[in-house]
């Protein structure tokens, strides 16, 4: 097992799994997921910012609502996580926070502002194991939606590190047929684009975490998954 990695190391592999050109270093009761589906296989292996926003009804006991610098966006998270600046406002404008759980895990990433679009170098083997509309992010009559997915990757080196999971909120469409094209959690959001996501590292070892789990649809069932599906699913414009 590896160390467990460093706020930044994690915000890399989030902008990795995310295809950001020029990323730069530095969920009431949880919805219903959908079964995984795949064409290959089911199976492969700090300061915090202002969180004054008003919870709205939905919010379970004792979460709070993080409202951005901006005033534009807000999400639910739980108590016991923190709401954290990894790098400083982006370059090109926006807000950049990471969602940190109690036990220092970096559980996802909220930018905004971003003009790189993903590209698609090659495709691959995919696994959806979770999706659902957000329909809070809508825009021009179209809804995003949370996806949780991975990919195989063929030509790694490495046996074991040839699987990529992400969550997150995406624009994209749904993947079809045997491949798709690396994981592109990135929404529409003016006058650009933003992302909510993070990633599921199955060798992850930060100390206080809990049991560590290793196939992604075990982790499915786990607390941590559902919070922070439950958060990132929150995500919404701010006073709504």
């Amino acid at each position: 097992m590896r160390p467990a990695a460093s706020l930044a190391s994690v915000v890399s592999a989030v902008c990795a799994v995310a295809v950001l050109a020029g990323c730069g270093s530095p969920a009431a009761a949880p919805s219903t997921s959908a079964p995984a589906t795949s064409a290959a296989a089911t199976s492969p292996a700090a300061s915090a910012p202002s969180s004054d926003a008003s919870p709205s009804a939905t919010v379970p006991a004792g979460w709070k609502t993080f409202t951005t610098s901006d005033g534009t966006l807000a999400f639910d998270y739980p108590e016991a996580w923190t709401i954290v600046d990894p790098a400083g406002p982006p370059a090109e404008g926006g807000v950049f926070v990471a969602l940190v759980s109690d036990y220092g895990k970096t559980m996802a990433t909220l930018r905004t502002g971003m003009t790189s679009g993903a590209e698609c170098p090659e495709k691959l083997p995919f696994m959806v194991y979770d999706t659902e509309p957000v329909p809070a992010l809508a825009q021009g009559g179209e809804a995003p939606r949370f996806v949780y997915e991975g990919r195989t990757d063929p030509a790694a080196s490495d046996p074991s590190r040839a699987m990529t999971f992400g969550y997150g909120i995406t624009s994209e469409p749904e993947p079809f047929g045997d491949t798709a094209c690396p994981i592109s959690h990135f929404f529409t959001w003016p006058p650009n684009r933003a992302m909510f996501s993070g990633v599921y590292d199955p060798f992850d070892t930060t100390p206080g975490a809990p049991k560590n789990v290793d196939t992604p649809e075990v982790y499915m069932d786990t607390t941590e998954y559902k919070d922070v599906k439950q958060a990132i699913m929150s995500l919404r414009p701010a006073g709504k």
